[in-house]
């Protein structure tokens, strides 16, 4: 039985978590998360995911060679072939969001779990279909500058007041707030980790 690592400070990660009944410790990993240009989207949003989970590794020495797995994730906005992360500030979010209303976009979130006894890691990537109906400027506005934006990838939070500006989506929900749980599933089975619950 391994314990369950969240190389995360994402509170809705953390939510999706506790609501599965998964025990876990949280100890986030500092990296930068700017893409690697020499990949291809879903090898940068990968990548970016596994260097979350090796950072903590070396960032916390004493989870090695024990009964550990160490779950991190990437969280990518995707419009036109280019990916927006979190927003930098007011007018960056600004940006994002008016470039979102009334069109399509896609959301990838990239799982990596890391055995911190083997040094083995395995990931996937998994997207959600997500269509916003027309925002007005004054939406947007205010939207900004209710602070919301600015930690999410895209600059909106699905399960927040950005769930309003949704007109459909096609694929997993928990996958656009930031932790698609089949696929955490779908990891554990394909590797036989057995992790505790509360």
């Amino acid at each position: 039985m391994y314990k369950l690592i969240l190389a995360s400070q994402s509170p809705r990660r953390k939510d999706l978590l506790k609501k599965a009944g998964i025990k876990f410790i949280v100890l986030p990993s500092n990296i930068s998360e700017t893409p690697d240009k020499n990949l291809n989207l879903e090898e940068q949003i990968l990548k970016i995911a596994l260097d979350k989970a090796l950072a903590c590794l070396e960032q916390n020495n004493y989870l090695k060679y024990q009964d550990n797995l160490v779950l991190s994730a990437d969280t990518m906005v995707i419009v036109d072939g280019v990916c927006f992360g979190k927003p930098e500030n007011k007018v960056e979010a600004t940006s994002y969001l008016k470039l979102l209303s009334g069109r399509g976009h896609q959301v990838k979130t990239a799982l990596c779990l890391l055995n911190c006894k083997t040094f083995e890691h395995v990931q996937e990537i998994t997207t959600t279909d997500v269509f916003f109906r027309q925002l007005s400027d004054s939406e947007i506005e205010s939207y900004v500058d209710s602070g919301e934006p600015m930690d999410k990838a895209g600059g909106y939070g699905i399960q927040g007041l950005g769930g309003t500006f949704i007109a459909s989506y096609k694929g997993p929900f928990d996958n656009v707030v930031g932790l698609s749980m089949e696929s955490l599933d779908r990891l554990l089975n394909s590797t036989g980790w057995k992790i505790e619950s509360e």
